[in-house]
């Protein structure tokens, strides 16, 4: 099993967060920023990910630390539950529909850290979450998860659609990515044989 915890303790935030990548979805999140535990939530359903998250953040100040922290730490679990990547598919993508919203997500878990994050969000708040937060969060994410990885919004008019459906694709283009192929499963996908 593909197992990790994670224990990320700063002046602004406390983290501990456990992770399996062979899960059924199962969440609890309290990251103590409602919309991202709905988001987190998502993220884990659609990938198939048990994801437990608790952070004591100092959220009176705003929630531009908790978010990005949240990223970081959820990136180096993603690293570590890894480990040398050996058998992993690699290469994942999704395209997913909500109503009106069309939100294209594809990663390479390459080594590399790169995002490209193409979202037009039209408000600046979804409920009391700053919209602009979102991409403090995968920048968090890539950073520490050392991938590619695009988001791109096709369609779409609704800032919760928006951010939603991209949590969604999110988690259900990593979990194509994670995956092992069987045919593979002890080679390291890559020419140069490590990642």
């Amino acid at each position: 099993m593909r197992e990790v915890q994670i224990v990320r303790k700063t002046n602004e935030t406390n983290i501990r967060l456990s992770l399996n990548l062979d899960g059924t979805g199962e969440s609890n999140i309290n990251s103590g920023v409602g919309f991202l535990d709905h988001m987190l939530t998502l993220f884990a359903r659609h990938g198939r990910f048990d994801l437990h998250l608790s952070c004591d953040g100092d959220t009176y100040v705003d929630d531009h630390h908790t978010v990005e922290d949240i990223g970081i730490a959820l990136g180096q679990a993603f690293t570590q539950a890894l480990g040398d990547k050996r058998g992993i598919i690699r290469y994942g993508s999704f395209i997913l529909p909500m109503d009106e919203t069309l939100i294209l997500c594809a990663v390479d878990i390459s080594g590399r850290s790169y995002l490209n994050f193409d979202l037009h969000i039209p408000t600046q708040k979804v409920g009391t979450f700053d919209t602009e937060l979102a991409e403090e969060f995968f920048l968090g994410f890539v950073r520490n998860a050392n991938l590619t990885l695009h988001v791109k919004q096709l369609e779409g008019k609704n800032s919760h659609h928006i951010i939603e459906g991209t949590f969604k694709a999110f988690g259900r283009t990593m979990k194509q990515a994670v995956a092992i192929d069987d045919q593979f499963k002890n080679e390291i996908p890559s020419t140069k044989g490590v990642l």
